[in-house]
């Protein structure tokens, strides 16, 4: 247990991060080591540069580096609000955590490379800083390392002639702006013949979290993906807890989305059949809800959390508002490209400020898949935006 706390602080941002400044011969970008852009060869640097901007894009940003070297992250993309701490063993890999805290105090971490959201807190009106996502560390099995689930999380599915591929590795290669303004930070996930290339940018603002998803085509055939962005927020209890802007939209109850980062109470681990396949799991309880009847029109426009709930909205809002009660906080949910937006609550039966005292929301594709053709670029995103001090 003394394993898992320590893990859970490594991954939470410390309440002060120091701004070091970049050195003005220091590389703020993801190119090879061995290609340099001091003064003394700037000749060379663009040459080599050339070279990279000819091969395919996934190949031309990816360091050679392991993305869980934290010297070497430090050195690369370091300073200006922007720290790696190392955190061992996650689900039996080398894990790293990326962590960025802007001027107002606003802060959020990101797990590698695992691309997997941590934290995000907000200074609020209060005076005081809050945490809005909810993640549980544990330890692994007979005590080795730990598995981490929650926060936010992109779990994706891709389909070409070639077969399926999943992005469950990403490898960063870019790191921008700085801690007055916004951080920037991008990751990308390839398959292996480099035809697919998924870009994730991660970008923090004073009272933002976005998360953008870019999806490119270079392949001789079209892909198809289905996928989500499942954020797990944290409330004090789904009973004090509103989904309020949905009135009007049309939905499907469906079973909750899973993810390698989901966790659910016990009893609802009993209900889910976690060996099926996520895609014919969802075609099959859509085809079955539609033949019961389990579809309709949202008519509450400041929906009660509290009961067990798991539906997928159509013709959603491109934003609506998670009020808590109990914290007396709001956050405004915001979309982009995704055509559907993923609720779920646990219900209200557990403990206020409980492990399972949260809520998910998230853009998916999970109905209807997304169509990238040859030579294409599709893109998506969501926001999660802190409106306390407005």
């Amino acid at each position: 247990m003394k394993t898992a706390v320590k893990m859970m602080n490594a991954l939470l941002p410390s309440p002060h991060i120091k701004s070091t400044l970049v050195s003005p011969h220091q590389s703020r970008h993801s190119f090879p080591p061995h290609i340099s852009f001091t003064n003394n060869n700037l000749t060379k640097g663009r040459s080599s540069l050339a070279a990279i901007q000819l091969q395919p894009p996934c190949v031309a940003s990816i360091p050679f580096q392991p993305t869980n070297d934290e010297a070497y992250l430090q050195a690369e993309f370091g300073g200006r609000g922007v720290t790696f701490d190392p955190i061992g063993d996650i689900d039996g890999r080398r894990s790293s955590v990326v962590k960025m805290e802007l001027d107002n105090g606003t802060m959020a971490a990101m797990m590698l490379p695992a691309a997997l959201v941590t934290s995000f807190k907000v200074p609020m009106w209060h005076g005081e800083t809050l945490e809005m996502l909810h993640t549980q560390v544990s330890e692994g099995v007979d005590g080795q390392g730990a598995v981490i689930r929650g926060g936010v999380s992109l779990d994706m599915r891709l389909q070409t002639d070639d077969g399926f591929w999943s992005t469950s590795t990403w490898r960063l290669v870019d790191v921008r702006g700085s801690s007055d303004t916004s951080i920037k930070v991008e990751l990308v996930s390839c398959d292996v013949k480099g035809a697919i290339e998924v870009r994730h940018i991660l970008k923090l603002q004073e009272d933002t979290l976005s998360s953008e998803l870019v999806v490119s085509n270079s392949g001789s055939s079209k892909l198809q993906f289905m996928g989500s962005f499942i954020s797990h927020l944290t409330v004090s209890t789904p009973d004090a807890t509103y989904a309020v802007g949905l009135e009007g939209s049309d939905f499907v109850d469906m079973p909750p989305l899973r993810s390698n980062f989901s966790f659910f109470p016990p009893d609802m681990n009993m209900e889910l059949d976690l060996n099926e396949s996520s895609t014919n799991h969802h075609k099959a309880n859509y085809e079955g809800a539609t033949e019961k009847g389990r579809i309709g029109e949202e008519n509450d426009s400041y929906k009660h959390l509290t009961d067990k709930l798991s539906r997928i909205y159509n013709y959603a809002p491109s934003a609506f508002t998670v009020i808590d009660r109990g914290r007396r906080n709001s956050l405004i949910v915001g979309r982009k490209g995704f055509d559907e937006l993923y609720l779920f609550s646990p219900g209200s039966e557990h403990e206020f400020y409980s492990k399972y005292a949260y809520v998910c929301v998230g853009q998916s594709a999970m109905l209807k898949p997304v169509t990238v053709g040859c030579e294409e670029t599709w893109r998506g995103a969501q926001s999660l935006r802190n409106p306390s001090l407005e």
